[in-house]
């Protein structure tokens, strides 16, 4: 019973995975994971600081205990040449004293030795252990920065794939039929197709018509009016037509001249101003 009832749990636990992963928003998820990866090179440098704090401490200790050591035989150097004057000058007593004095500080001097060892072997150890630190605290950085890199292309793919996916539907629905009371797209557009296409039929038709032709060559013999009319003026102000007027002019009469008929007879033109000579 108990097995069984394990073994249910477990598969309702991995089917509330299974639903919560496939709901969830994986922007969201990126942010979660960014952070808890920040936090953890946070917890790591903590722990690398204190590494190196324990490495500088034994340094500091062992300076210390040099230090000490240097003081410790200068002292003992100077006991023994202290009993040594006092046995050349005879008195026992001092000599004595000053032996017993060097005795202790070399003995201090040994068990310091033992100490500085022991504090050189635990400076090497934490050496090593402060290098593998700020190592692992690097390298870790650098798979920091690189998460953080990846996470604006991750957004930017997620992006696209949210857009890609609306064009899909968007796509889907452009063949179906929109509803029974609404035309389709492809309908509308034969229809406004055709009504252009007949529109522009008809317009050639009327270009290609008699009374157009007509209509250009009444506005051509205004022009040509027109021109004779400045022409009169500016000769009546004693101001000649230019050379292009006349060139004009003379084209426009050319212009106005009907082709020939069924007889192939042509209908004379009109007259054409000619250019008055230039006042003196």
């Amino acid at each position: 019973m108990l097995k069984s009832m394990k073994r249910w749990w477990k598969y309702f636990t991995a089917k509330l995975n299974n639903s919560f992963d496939e709901r969830a928003d994986p922007k969201v998820q990126l942010e979660q994971a960014i952070t808890e990866a920040q936090d953890q090179h946070r917890r790591l440098r903590e722990q690398a600081a204190n590494v190196i704090a324990n490495q500088k401490q034994t340094e500091m200790r062992l300076n210390r205990q040099m230090t000490e050591y240097e003081k410790l035989t200068a002292n003992t150097k100077q006991a023994v040449l202290m009993a040594d004057e006092a046995t050349k000058a005879g008195n026992t007593a001092k000599a004595g004293e000053y032996g017993t004095a060097a005795e202790a500080f070399a003995n201090r001097l040994i068990g310091l030795e033992h100490e500085i060892e022991e504090t050189k072997s635990l400076v090497l150890q934490s050496t090593q252990a402060s290098e593998q630190a700020k190592a692992a605290v690097a390298q870790n950085s650098a798979a920091l920065q690189q998460k953080l890199a990846e996470r604006q292309k991750l957004l930017s793919q997620l992006d696209q794939a949210k857009m890609q996916e609306q064009m899909n539907t968007a796509m889907a629905s452009i063949g179906e039929t929109v509803g029974e009371d609404v035309p389709t797209f492809d309908e509308v557009r034969d229809k406004i197709e055709t009504r252009y296409a007949k529109a522009k039929g008809m317009s050639e038709l009327t270009g290609e018509s008699v009374e157009r032709r007509m209509l250009e060559v009444e506005t051509a013999s205004m022009n040509v009016e027109a021109q004779a009319r400045l022409s009169e003026i500016r000769t009546q102000l004693g101001l000649a037509p230019s050379a292009e007027e006349g060139q004009k002019l003379l084209e426009q009469a050319a212009a106005l001249q009907p082709e020939p008929g069924a007889d192939g007879a042509a209908t004379p033109a009109q007259p054409v101003a000619e250019p008055a000579p230039q006042a003196e």
